[in-house]
């Protein structure tokens, strides 16, 4: 058998001739000429006595193929595969998922785990996540207000030692820390931006956090302006996230009878609330108690959002 390499203008054998691809080609007995033009790549299998060739043609390469074979060839041509086609997307999943917040906060500056010194060998969990941040419980660490704030880094270190070996949970039982400067804090691992489930409120940690203001703050004057300038800096940002509103309310479901709620009760909250109105406890103090209306209306106005109408 006997063969010529079109594209190249180069071949083999004694007989016959040709120029170029698209040349002039000289008759050559016996010869049988297999034409083939498409734009997509097809392998052809020429099948004779005792001779199988493979030729393939392209639309930019050999138009022609001359094949030698004592009898005449049986072509089987074998098209391209037809493209597959895919769904075309839900672009209204899409926008959902991608939705901008009406009334959206500044992320404040936050302090974290890293920079205050955790040490993350302590945790031998992974964080757990809720849905959204539909509320914001406001605690205080009791540990009285003598301290310097350069101090704070190792009040913290202390809390989170005790809360994972001394009550053995997996974390820091809050998810962020305020304290009397303004100072904001990361508390429990996971991520600042995403809902992670806290230990600060039983019954109701999912899709809430919890935090927690460094000091004791029952007696007048304790609070400062400072304090709660951080929280609802803190509140506004989280909150913003999910479109809620600081100065509203939400409804969450109690998930442990040891809450001021049995097991499966709804109760209805302010979206910034204290820890004793979800447990038996004066948390988070008379004065900061007392500053919640302020922390709420202040967030608002972070937001962005307008002003509260009165009466």
């Amino acid at each position: 058998m006997q063969s010529r390499h079109a594209a190249t203008g180069s071949h083999h054998g004694t007989r016959g001739s040709r120029q170029g691809s698209d040349g002039p080609q000289r008759h050559i007995k016996g010869a049988h000429r297999a034409v083939r033009r498409s734009r997509r790549t097809t392998t052809v299998l020429v099948a004779g006595t005792g001779a199988m060739g493979f030729v393939a043609l392209t639309a930019w390469g050999v138009h022609r193929a001359v094949v030698h074979s004592p009898s005449p060839p049986v072509l089987y041509a074998r098209p391209a595969p037809t493209p597959q086609v895919q769904p075309f997307p839900n672009l209204t999943d899409r926008v959902t998922m991608h939705r901008v917040p009406a009334y959206p906060a500044a992320e404040p500056r936050i302090v974290t785990r890293a920079s205050w010194g955790a040490d993350e060998s302590l945790r031998h969990e992974a964080p757990h996540y809720g849905h959204a941040v539909e509320a914001v419980f406001l605690h205080h660490t009791d540990s009285g207000n003598g301290y310097a704030c350069k101090d704070v880094p190792r009040i913290i270190r202390n809390i989170y030692t005790g809360h994972v070996r001394g009550k053995h949970w997996d974390d820091v039982a809050y998810n962020f820390f305020v304290d009397k400067c303004g100072t904001i804090y990361e508390g429990r691992a996971g991520g600042l931006g995403k809902p992670v489930t806290g230990a600060h409120a039983v019954g109701f940690n999912q899709d809430t956090i919890g935090v927690a203001a460094v000091g004791t703050f029952d007696a007048p004057g304790s609070v400062t302006h400072a304090l709660t300038d951080g929280i609802a800096r803190l509140a506004a940002w989280k909150l913003g996230i999910s479109g809620i509103d600081p100065r509203s309310k939400v409804t969450l479901v109690s998930s442990n009878d040891k809450s001021r709620f049995h097991k499966g009760k709804r109760a209805v909250f302010h979206v910034i609330a204290g820890h004793r109105d979800a447990f038996m406890t004066d948390c988070p103090g008379n004065a900061l108690y007392a500053a919640l209306p302020a922390i709420r209306a202040e967030a608002a106005r972070l937001q962005g959002r307008p002003l509260a109408r009165k009466g």
